[in-house]
C-alpha cells in the first residue's frame, strides 16, 4: 500500500501497527475500567448482585468455566454492564470532532472548523431521557432495544458513526467473560461493613478514585 499509493496516502507498516494497538488499548482500558465499576456496583446493591449471580450459575451450572455461549443466554449480566456503562460512562467526553461546514443548531450558528466536544457522560445521565438516572438500575434494559453500538444517541459510551470506538467488538466479551466467572466462582463482601465510594478519576476514561477493596469466598461449584 505504501508504495503503489492504492489508498492515496502514505500507510507504512508503522501506521498499522499503531492503528492495532489503539484497539487493544482502547478496549482493554475501557474494560478494566468498566469491570471495576461493575463490581463496586454490584458490591454496593446486594441485591443486584444476588440476582446476577443466580442467573449466571443457572446458566452455567456444573461447568468449571463459563464460555462466550454461555455468556450470550446471561441477559441480566448483559444488563448490568450497560447500566454500568451509562453510570459511569468509561469516556465522559468523546474524541473532538470538528465541523466541516458552517451550520445552525438549535438556534445556534456553528462556524466550519468549530471543534465539537460531546459529553456522554451529562447524556447518560440526562433526566429527560432517563427515569431516576443517578439510580443504578439493571433492569431499565429490560425489554429495551437501547444498545451501546452507536445507533442510540441517548446513550453512547463509545460513541457512535464512522467514528465510534474501534475497540467495541473487542471489549464486549473483555466486559463479559471475566465478569461472569468472577460472579460463578466467587461470592463477594465487603470488608468490615464498608460502603465504597463511587468518586470518579480525572483523565480520558474514568476510572474509579480509590480503589476497591472486596472479600472474595470461593463458591463450590
Amino acid at each position: 500500500m505504501e508504495k503503489d499509493g492504492s489508498i492515496g496516502v502514505p500507510f507504512a507498516k508503522d501506521n498499522i501497527k499503531a492503528l492495532i494497538m489503539d484497539m487493544f488499548l482502547a478496549a482493554t482500558d475501557t474494560a478494566a475500567a468498566t469491570m471495576t465499576w461493575a463490581m463496586t456496583e454490584l458490591v454496593r446493591h446486594p441485591e443486584i448482585l444476588k440476582e446476577v449471580q443466580r442467573e449466571v450459575r443457572e446458566v452455567a451450572k456444573g461447568k468449571t468455566h463459563i464460555t462466550e455461549d454461555d455468556a450470550a443466554q446471561m441477559h441480566y449480566m448483559k444488563n448490568v454492564i450497560k447500566e454500568t456503562l451509562r453510570v459511569h460512562t468509561p469516556g465522559p467526553l468523546l474524541i473532538p470532532h470538528q465541523s466541516r461546514d458552517a451550520t445552525k443548531l438549535q438556534g445556534y450558528d456553528v462556524p466550519a472548523k468549530t471543534r465539537v466536544i460531546v459529553n456522554a457522560w451529562a447524556i447518560a445521565r440526562d433526566p429527560t431521557v432517563w427515569e431516576e438516572p443517578d439510580k443504578f438500575q439493571p433492569k431499565r434494559f429490560e425489554n429495551s432495544s437501547r444498545d451501546f453500538k452507536g445507533n442510540d444517541f441517548e446513550y453512547l459510551p463509545f460513541g457512535a458513526g464512522r467514528r465510534i470506538c474501534p475497540g467495541i467488538a473487542f471489549a464486549n466479551p473483555t466486559m463479559e467473560l471475566p465478569l461472569a466467572n468472577l460472579l460463578y466462582h466467587f461470592d463477594w463482601t465487603l470488608p468490615n461493613g464498608e460502603v465504597p465510594d463511587v468518586e470518579e478519576g480525572l483523565g480520558i476514561v474514568a476510572y474509579k478514585k480509590s480503589p476497591l477493596r472486596v472479600i472474595a469466598t470461593p463458591y463450590r461449584v
